[in-house]
């Protein structure tokens, strides 16, 4: 006598479910597997090639206009010229600046408006020579402003901060990234004495700014 082996319908379905539970796992695992090892990749990438952050240092700042239009209103005119030096210190990495505005501050206060700079690509190790005409036309400034310009005119010199905002992203190969914010801080010590009349004003020595990013 043979014996007959009858399978329910539920057996069935429940074995199939059991085949596309697993395949789901396997799936699953699969691209787990490859999204964890891109990533670790990248990372390696990234510990290789990490980029060092763009340099820039000031090598003159010359005022050819400084003064208030109105003692009562506390308005300001300023022209100053600015030449400075950006230097990419990576070996492997590119940069691309998107974006750069650059305006001059006293003591804590802007005194010029802003001026941008057009977007430019740096190369590795490259350094390239940004100038900036930076203008004010009738800026508000604090009521101190007259008297503390007289006081650095008494002791010879005056202290002028350069500050630069933008976006920069690395090009790694072909690779590039985001975009980044960053900002650079500069300062210039012009001499500014009290028998200085000849324009302009001029830095007395070179100085290395700070970059954030």
């Amino acid at each position: 006598m043979s014996q007959i082996s009858e399978t329910s319908p539920k057996h069935c379905a429940k074995k199939g479910g059991i085949n596309i539970n697993n395949r789901r796992k396997k799936l699953f695992f699969t691209f787990s597997t490859f999204f964890i090892g891109l990533l670790l990749i990248i990372f390696l990438i990234w510990l290789t090639l990490h980029p060092a952050k763009p340099e820039f240092s000031l090598t003159e700042a010359d005022i050819h206009t400084l003064n208030l239009s109105s003692s009562a209103t506390h308005l300001l005119n300023s022209s100053i010229q600015l030449t400075l030096f950006s230097k990419n210190p990576n070996r492997k990495v590119g940069i691309y600046y998107d974006k750069l505005l650059v305006y001059a501050a006293y003591r804590g206060q802007q005194i010029t408006s802003e001026a941008s700079l057009p977007p430019f690509y740096q190369s590795h190790e490259e350094i390239n020579l940004l100038t900036a005409f930076l203008q004010g036309n009738e800026l508000p400034v604090a009521q101190s402003f007259g008297y503390q310009i007289v006081r650095d005119r008494a002791i010879g010199k005056v202290i002028i901060g350069m500050k630069m905002d933008g976006k920069l992203r690395w090009k790694i190969g072909t690779f590039v990234s985001g975009a980044y914010r960053f900002n650079v801080n500069c300062v210039a010590i012009v001499a500014f004495g009290p028998n200085m009349t000849t324009d302009p004003l001029a830095s007395l020595q070179g100085t290395r700014c700070s970059t954030d990013i």
